[in-house]
């Protein structure tokens, strides 16, 4: 089995920073870079299961699909959720328990920038 190791962000964090910033940026950006390879692969499958002809379209009609399915389609969004989640410890769980649509709303917006930022990949 290939055991990841999350990858250590730096200089996101200040005096500044939010509790949820805090941890959007020590946790959650580190576990989806960590699963960049996994959110890849699930939004091509996904994307071959809806027939949708993605490489036909233009970079800005990608960009507003990625937005849109991540947006609408629930069940796909919690698939993605999921496959983060599934990466916090105990302590971290209970902190995202606090304010879960608050801490699922930037997991949303991480992931959609993440793959706008890697079309070359899909």
């Amino acid at each position: 089995m290939n055991k990841k190791n999350r990858p250590v962000l730096e200089n996101l964090v200040n005096s500044q920073t939010t509790d949820i910033e805090r941890f959007q940026n020590k946790v959650i950006r580190p576990i989806i870079k960590m699963q960049h390879e996994l959110v890849i692969t699930l939004f091509k499958d996904y994307l071959l299961k809806k027939k949708i002809n993605f490489n036909s379209f233009a970079k800005e009609k990608k960009i507003l699909k990625i937005q849109s399915i991540l947006k609408t389609d629930s069940k796909f969004k919690t698939l993605l959720l999921g496959c983060i989640l599934g990466h916090f410890s105990i302590e971290e769980l209970k902190t995202y328990i606090s304010k879960p649509s608050e801490f699922n709303k930037r997991v949303s917006q991480i992931i959609a920038q993440r793959l706008i930022d890697s079309l070359s990949e899909i």
